[in-house]
């Protein structure tokens, strides 16, 4: 069974030059190229938007590089008989891994730049369905990608609104479990997902307090008073909140 791909190349490879320069298989890496720029531009554009450490060129790259290896992996080797077209691929997933691993940063409890790492990894693989001329594969994950960032952005907007998560830093002598329980209680909410430590804070000690707020009530103001009551009642040297919009 001849694929699409295959049937173009042959087709003007016969009609534009016989048994001369290979046009056919040389106007489908055109366009695998510009597909592939277009495509990843849009990622990375939407990316590049949200302020993110890895952008518009970044992904680019990512994307024009995986389809720049996968049409070597097909054409850059054709006197060596038997060989693994997915060989050079399957390094390119890898590499990119550790690529999209250096976007993820930690920070007071908090996770920043899984998605950015998602999308790194994501646009790879667009250039590989590019660089192997699957073309309708590039353009509907392409098209999913970008429902993902904008569309479930809204909704993911709406769980973490009610949803936050909050650390506050006291003295070790505070009792800041049973004031945050006694708080939520009043504001209505349950306290899940907790977690204490003690911290350096220069030659002192702190607790540092974790925990995630669950509240049916969409209004941001009542997070507001909640962190102000919480600060003044526990005597909180800080009071942050995580995934809050």
């Amino acid at each position: 069974m001849i694929t699409i791909d295959q049937w173009i190349a042959n087709f003007l490879n016969e009609k534009v030059a016989p048994n001369g320069f290979p046009w056919g298989n040389f106007v489908l890496c055109t366009i695998a190229i510009l597909l592939c720029v277009f495509l990843c531009g849009l990622v990375g554009l939407e990316r590049e938007k949200r302020g993110r450490s890895a952008g518009l060129r970044t992904h680019l790259l990512v994307g024009f590089g995986s389809c720049i290896v996968m049409i070597i992996s097909i054409y850059g080797f054709p006197t060596q008989q038997g060989r693994d077209v997915a060989r050079l691929a399957a390094q390119v997933i890898t590499g990119v891994g550790f690529l999209g691993a250096g976007a993820i940063i930690h920070n007071n409890g908090g996770i920043k730049g899984l998605t950015t790492a998602g999308t790194i990894w994501l646009v790879m693989a667009i250039g590989l369905a590019c660089g192997s001329f699957n073309f309708i594969l590039a353009l509907g994950g392409t098209l999913v990608v970008m429902i993902v960032l904008i569309t479930f952005r809204r909704l993911e907007h709406r769980v973490s609104h009610i949803s936050p998560t909050i650390i506050v830093v006291t003295k070790c002598e505070t009792p800041a479990m049973s004031i945050i329980l006694n708080l939520a209680k009043e504001y209505s909410c349950t306290v899940s997902d907790v977690n204490t430590q003690i911290i350096k804070d220069g030659a002192e000690e702190r607790l540092e307090t974790i925990f995630t707020l669950n509240s049916s009530n969409k209004d941001n103001i009542e997070i507001e008073k909640f962190n102000q009551k919480l600060g003044e009642l526990t005597s909180a040297l800080s009071v942050q909140v995580l995934n809050h919009h």
